[in-house]
């Protein structure tokens, strides 16, 4: 199955995950938030949290790099998304956390505007029941439409899903 249906334990997982990256990143002035679809209370998701790592400092960058990297991560670039990079785990690596639990980890400036969309919409999807619903429910269709094959439901999510994500983005302006 795709997706699955909100589990409580996705906090639990994101404050896990939160705890070994936050430590690796000790003295730094840094914070993890939890986004996606796992970070939104009766949310059906893919099970995946995804975080974004933020710091304040440009020169912090590389030190954050480092740090990753010790811990097993590799830095895969911005994939195309500007001021967004992406950390994957290492094959080899070996962690009691970081490799049992599935996540994304970005690393983002807090000035990233890849980071303000990601919050934004996050803290909107919290705060709009109906509107969680009708994403929800967009979700669930943009699923079946893909039959199980991933690749082709990121395909439609990121078509379909970036016209719903307009318009919540223009609803929160209105408001």
């Amino acid at each position: 199955m795709m997706l699955s249906d909100y589990q409580d334990r996705w906090v639990e997982d994101f404050e896990a995950i939160k705890s070994v990256i936050t430590s690796a990143n000790r003295g730094l002035e840094i914070e993890a938030e939890h986004i996606g679809s796992t970070a939104i209370p009766g949310l059906s998701a893919k099970p995946i949290i995804d975080i974004d790592l933020i710091y304040a400092k440009e020169e912090d960058f590389n030190i954050i790099k480092a740090n990753l990297e010790s811990i097993g991560y590799f830095h895969n670039g911005d994939q195309g998304i500007a001021s967004r990079e992406v950390f994957k785990r290492n094959n080899g690596a070996s962690h009691p956390v970081l490799d049992v639990i599935k996540h994304h980890l970005y690393v983002c400036h807090q000035d990233s505007e890849e980071l303000k969309k990601h919050l934004i919409f996050r803290d909107k999807l919290r705060s709009d029941q109906a509107l969680t619903k009708q994403y929800g429910k967009l979700k669930q269709r943009l699923a079946a439409k893909a039959n199980q094959d991933h690749k082709l439901y990121a395909q439609l999510k990121e078509s379909e899903g970036s016209e719903f994500f307009k318009s919540a983005m223009n609803q929160k302006e209105k408001e």
